[in-house]
Formats: C-alpha cells, structure tokens, sequence
C-alpha cells in the first residue's frame, strides 16, 4: 500500500541523521515524503551534524559517523528540500481576542481547522524532524500544533524526535488545554544530554548556553501521572510506542524512529519500549 509522509522540517536547523535517518526507512518502502517547514523556507542542516570530527560535550564523543556525515551531505546537497510546504499559509492561527472582529475571525479560524483535517487525509503520518531549530520556530508554533492536532484527530501517526518532542507537549486543545500526550509514555532529549554552552541555531547570531528549557522536564510535566517520560540514560538507543505517538530521544535513535513509523503503518504496531 503506498503511504505518504509530512515531514516537519525547521528552519533554524535540523540535525541531519534525524532527517536522513527517518526518511530513508520512507524511502525504502517506496513512501511519498512531503516536506514543509514553517514559512515555506528551505531548511538545512545543522554544521555539526554533517562532521563526524565533530565532539558533543555531554558524550565526549562524536555522535555522527563518517557515513551519516556523508549522507547528510548528500541530502544538503539534493533538491529534495528545495520546495517544501509553507505551514504559514497552510494552517491557521487562532486570534487574538482583541482583533476587530474577533468573533468572525474565530469562526473563520473554526472553518480552516476543518479544512485542514479534510486536506490531511492523504498522508498516513506526521514527523517531526529534531535538533536545536524546533526550539526556535516549531515548539511553540500554533500552526504546527493545528496540523499536529489534525494528524491526531483523524488517528494518524503523530512522530517527532529529539527536541521536536516538545510540540507534542504544547499542542492541545483549547477546551481543556491539557497537552495531547497526557496519560502517554513517550521519550525526548533527556537532561544529562543537554549541552551546558553552544546550543547555536542557523539564521540568527543568537548562540544560547544550555537549552532555554529541560525538554526532560517539560515531558514529564505534560505525559501527567498515568503517563511516562523515558529517558533511558545510558541506554544506545531509546524510541518509545505508545500509539498514535512514535518518539525519538535524539540522534542515535533516527533510524530505529523512522522503522517504528513504518512497523505502526505496516504491522499495526501500537506499544513499543516501555
């Protein structure tokens, strides 16, 4: 069965094994991969994601292969990224309640939410791509929630890795606004992981010492007391099931991210990990 996949993709850098890791298992099934980013703008990745010379602080070690370096550079260099989707102009935005005509424009917004979920009934699943940009422009990106909701609503495949975690914890309804994986077990960039200086991001000079949050924290907060957050500190590789939700903990876990997707969409796949 053909499938098809949005891929969310930041503009202020993605780590390039969570991109190519995930994708090539797509690939490999012959998926169709939609690309879209927050503004229609082309992403790229993160330098150090492309030099496996290049040392994390928190592992003392390089976290890319010489091949994944390669590969990474390849996909930069492909037109695959060229023309992706622009969420801006795709998914709404809610008002603010002091716009003139609020009330026309919440009605409005109501009607484009529908819309939307009418317009993703063709993709089978939704990935969020990880890396320091989602900070920037996806985590807290209305938008992006929109099309996350969408995606669960219609009982989708919800995916993201590393720090893409985080916009499964801020999406929610505005009824309840309790985040979308309430009750949930799912894992995320865990703490010791995090970098103490040089958390840097691609189209600003903006170079931030540690994280501006514990995404650790920020996960455990949101799975609630029937949930979980599993960081598996120590462990080579941590990506949790708990359908419809798919997430990977950080780089080494790309390609074991992007199998799951696939093993939830062919084998019916719903817990895994925990």
């Amino acid at each position: 069965m053909s499938r098809k996949i949005l891929v969310i993709v930041s503009e202020h850098g993605y780590w390039a094994e969570e991109l190519i890791g995930p994708v090539s298992k797509f690939d490999e099934r012959g998926y169709e991969v939609v690309f879209a980013t927050p503004t229609g703008k082309r992403p790229h990745a993160l330098p150090p994601s492309l030099d496996a010379n290049f040392i994390d602080p928190p592992l003392g070690r390089s976290v890319t292969t010489e091949e994944n370096a390669r590969l990474g550079r390849e996909f930069e260099q492909s037109s695959r990224l060229d023309t992706p989707l622009d969420i801006e102009a795709w998914a709404p935005e809610r008002p603010y309640t002091s716009d003139e005509g609020y009330l026309r424009k919440l009605e409005q917004y109501h009607r484009d939410l529908e819309k939307l979920e009418a317009e993703i009934a063709g993709y089978d699943a939704l990935l969020i791509v990880g890396g320091s940009g989602p900070i920037v422009d996806l985590a807290n990106n209305e938008r992006v929630h929109a099309l996350i909701l969408a995606f669960k609503n219609a009982g989708k495949v919800v995916a993201a890795e590393c720090y893409g975690v985080a916009c499964l914890a801020f999406a929610r309804d505005w009824g309840d606004r309790k985040s979308i994986i309430w009750g949930k077990h799912v894992t995320g960039h865990c703490k010791e992981y995090d970098y103490k200086d040089g958390t840097g991001f691609l189209g600003t000079d903006f170079n931030m010492g540690p994280p501006p949050y514990p995404l650790e924290y920020i996960l455990r907060d949101a799975t609630g007391p029937r949930g979980a957050y599993h960081g598996n500190f120590g462990h080579p590789l941590s990506v949790i099931v708990d359908y419809p939700f798919v997430t990977g903990r950080s780089t080494p876990d790309s390609y074991l991210t992007g199998q799951k997707i696939v093993e939830v969409l062919e084998d019916g796949l719903t817990r895994y990990g925990w």
